[in-house]
């Protein structure tokens, strides 16, 4: 079996073929650590998106109860000015005390019930802001997986076009993953609606 020494030349279309593999091999490791680093980042922010909804159902819940309470007391009080109008003189500094106790009560509850309702609506705002990275993380993911697909296409059809497109999806994801990592203020309401429920 003869050799045949042009076996061992490398062409220029081979040069070619190796360069951009080297390229797409490049782009798709770059890709897929900065999607990793996303990645951990994204389920920090849900983490703590979890943290502030449960914060918030629990604060909501507890904004209900107070008003409950509010509402118990000013009845009460109601209740006790009734009876003061008809009531005898021997018992109205007892009733008098009564509407006074049940009033204070009330302004507590009312005072109490204000705070929680401000503090509710603090982890609603902050779930809404974590919304938004996460938003961003979703939409770099979808992208990037997009940008690898056509990185991958390439690599198979060496076309050299696919590349140039491969690198649309990529800017944008990129661009996308550092708003989330970053906290740029970035967001795409189309991409969140497409993306979204």
């Amino acid at each position: 079996m003869a050799i045949d020494p042009m076996e061992m030349v490398e062409t220029e279309s081979d040069g070619r073929r190796h360069r951009l593999n080297s390229w797409v091999a490049i782009m798709v490791a770059i890709l897929a650590t900065f999607m990793g680093i996303c990645k951990v980042k994204s389920d920090n922010i849900i983490q703590q998106m979890q943290q502030d909804q449960a914060k918030s159902i629990d604060s909501w819940a507890w904004y209900q109860a107070k008003k409950t309470r509010l509402q118990f007391a000013e009845a009460t009080a109601d209740a006790f000015e009734i009876q003061l109008v008809n009531a005898p003189a021997n018992v109205r500094p007892t009733i008098e005390k009564k509407i006074k106790k049940y009033k204070e009560q009330a302004e507590k509850q009312k005072r109490e019930t204000e705070e929680i309702q401000t503090k509710a609506k603090g982890y609603d705002e902050d779930y809404d802001k974590w919304n938004v990275h996460d938003d961003q993380f979703d939409f770099s993911d979808a992208l990037l997986a997009i940008a690898i697909s056509l990185f991958a296409v390439t690599s198979l059809t060496q076309k050299r076009w696919l590349f140039g497109l491969a690198l649309v999806p990529t800017f944008f994801g990129v661009l996308y993953g550092f708003a989330g990592l970053l906290g740029w203020a970035i967001h795409s309401n189309i991409a969140s609606k497409l993306l979204g429920t």
